[in-house]
């Protein structure tokens, strides 16, 4: 069982008992839906759900000054949404907030920290927020809050008295009416958007990195509102310098409505158009011009995003709308690198990716605040280490491009904690590092603050196979496939595994036998995964054609103990699965062992 130091958030709604009694489907929709708010300002605020039972809910979080603006902001928005409610439907949860040291067993919370936090709870008003005397020390300075000093309070199984403190008001950045309203799980009859790459009106192609880079930004944007599902990337770009009828990319995307515009830059001033077309009539909807300094052009995306979604959605209003955005760079001349470097790594050449490389490096350089180029350096040395080979048959804790990563995902936490992408980049490095726990609670937390993002979502499916829930990441590889119907080739190296790992072979041979079109001994994980199937199918021929390549191309990048063979071979290759369960290593080494390698 684990120990340690955390912020502790308890809520629990106010005479529970009473309105079950008198209308027990009423009261258990409107928990669901109030459960929904709560979880969504959890995952916002880096918080994680541990223990729900009936009408209450347990969280902790790592920092007091993250639990109790969660607190505070869910109260709000709880009380927005009771407003919309008839008042015999509505529920109000009081919200307690402690710091103290908890155990850890299983995801759930035990100890006296958690006990002090649920009785803190019973002390707050309905729809009110107390705090401890320990967690009224951490933000008493740093929130800008005003308390009422409840005094030592004597509670149940506590020896000593506990101080409380009851929040009364709000004042400076936590007063502004601005919070996000209840946001429902995603549902495939959502408006469908698809966003098709701005046109560089400049007519330089070395521009088109910019012109990309806004389209891409405003997709990233729109896809933080769960109102609407928001095609990829990879799909829209598919229309790139082509004249299209709108109507026709409605029909091939799957789209509702269609996004399109231009972008000039000229010095330092940029001149973005947008409009949004109906894909079933081809009328316009909503059209607009900005023309800013190239410093404001995190200020225009926004404002598209808001345009986009108020014509859609007909319900955007001011003071309901938080945009999740990303914080934009103090240096622009960082964010002009960044998109530059984004481009080419789409090539993947060893030059194309250390030319990346050279330019997230001179980004982060530039403004070390910038965490975007934190995470694209991070997926270089990842690849560097493993799909480029610079890592085969190295311990991670000798590879020095599984260790930068690392460093480079532990500082982007620090610098912007509410940056989805952030999340998953963590979770797939703390994945690459096998400790699971963290891979799962940054993948979980990457999902909820943007369950639209096609990229996450397929990660986020790979990463349920590894930790032994394949058929959870099978739902959610389909999603990703939904939201990016023109997905990249790598999707389906994803969903095989998946597949394998649920007993579906025949499908995963038929999403892995291009490899062996394709330099089979270059592409080694995809190659070990075909050779498994087939032995478990009973192809034996073809099992050990793969098994042969897969041995020559470990011996080709190995780096490792210039004395070892294929037992080694297999051994580094099965570690770096990432398979959390011991029984689904050993369905990969049956397979391998088919195809008769010493596994």
């Amino acid at each position: 069982m684990e120990r340690r130091l955390a912020a502790i958030f308890a809520a629990d709604v106010e005479a529970y008992s009473r309105h079950m009694g008198e209308d027990e489907a009423a009261t258990f929709e409107t928990l669901t839906a109030h459960r929904a708010i709560l979880a969504g300002f959890i995952a916002k605020h880096r918080g994680r759900i541990a223990n729900t039972a009936g009408d209450s809910v347990l969280a902790e979080f790592p920092s007091a000054v993250d639990a109790v603006t969660c607190a505070l902001r869910a109260q709000e928005a709880l009380s927005s949404a009771n407003d919309k409610l008839p008042e015999t439907q509505r529920l109000e949860f009081r919200i307690g907030v402690h710091v103290g040291d908890i155990m850890v067993k299983g995801g759930d919370l035990f100890g006296d920290g958690v006990n002090i936090a649920a009785r803190v709870q019973a002390l707050a008003q309905p729809g009110g927020v107390c705090l401890s005397g320990a967690a009224q020390e951490y933000v008493r300075k740093t929130v800008p809050l005003s308390f009422q000093d409840l005094g030592p309070q004597i509670v149940k199984n506590i020896e000593e008295p506990i101080r409380v403190f009851a929040v009364t008001s709000t004042t400076g950045a936590l007063a502004r009416p601005s919070l996000a309203r209840a946001r429902e799980p995603l549902r495939a009859d959502r408006p469908s958007v698809a966003i098709l790459p701005f046109t560089n009106m400049g007519g330089d192609p070395e521009q088109l990195y910019f012109s990309d880079g806004i389209t891409e930004d405003i997709i990233t944007e729109l896809a933080r509102f769960r109102e609407l599902l928001v095609i990829a990337r990879n799909s829209t770009f598919t229309f790139r310098d082509k004249s299209v009828d709108v109507r026709e990319v409605g029909k091939v995307l799957n789209a509702d409505y269609v996004v399109e515009g231009s972008v000039r830059r000229a010095g330092d001033r940029v001149r973005i158009t947008a409009q949004l077309i109906n894909a079933a009539t081809g009328a316009h909807l909503w059209a607009e011009r900005f023309d800013r300094p190239f410093e404001d052009v995190f200020v225009v995306q926004d404002e598209i995003a808001r345009g986009v979604v108020a014509t859609i959605a007909q319900r955007i209003k001011e003071e309901a709308e938080v945009v999740a955005r990303r914080r934009p760079p103090q240096d622009m001349r960082a964010y002009d690198l960044f998109l530059q470097g984004h481009r080419i790594s789409e090539v993947f050449t060893e030059d194309a990716q250390e030319q990346a490389r050279a330019l997230f490096e001179q980004a982060r350089a530039l403004d070390p605040t910038f965490v975007r180029a934190y995470t694209a350096l991070a997926y270089n040395h990842l690849g560097r280490a493993i799909d480029r080979g610079y890592g085969v048959g190295l311990p991670r804790e000798k590879d020095p491009d599984r260790i930068e990563p690392r460093r480079l995902a532990e500082q982007a936490l620090v610098i912007d904690p509410a940056e989805p992408r952030v999340h998953m980049t963590a979770g797939y490095v703390f994945l690459v590092w096998r400790e699971f726990e963290h891979a799962e609670h940054h993948f979980d937390l990457a999902r909820s603050m943007n369950p639209n993002d096609a990229t996450i979502q397929i990660f986020w499916a790979w990463a349920q196979a590894c930790f032994g829930r394949p058929e959870r990441g099978l739902s959610a590889a389909e999603l990703a496939f939904r939201l990016n119907p023109r997905h990249p080739h790598w999707y389906g190296g994803f969903l095989s595994r998946i597949l394998f790992l649920l007993g579906r072979y025949e499908e995963t041979v038929n999403r892995l036998e291009f490899r062996m079109r394709d330099a089979p001994t270059r592409h080694r994980r995809d190659m070990a995964w075909l050779a498994a199937a087939y032995g478990l199918i009973g192809r034996s021929d073809l099992a050990q054609q793969c098994a042969a390549w897969l041995v020559e191309g470990l011996g080709q990048a190995w780096r490792g103990d210039p004395n070892a063979g294929p037992r080694e071979y297999i051994d580094w290759l099965v570690d770096n699965f990432y398979l959390r369960r011991p029984e689904d290593e050993e369905l990969v080494r049956e397979g391998l062992r088919r195809a008769g390698l010493p596994a």
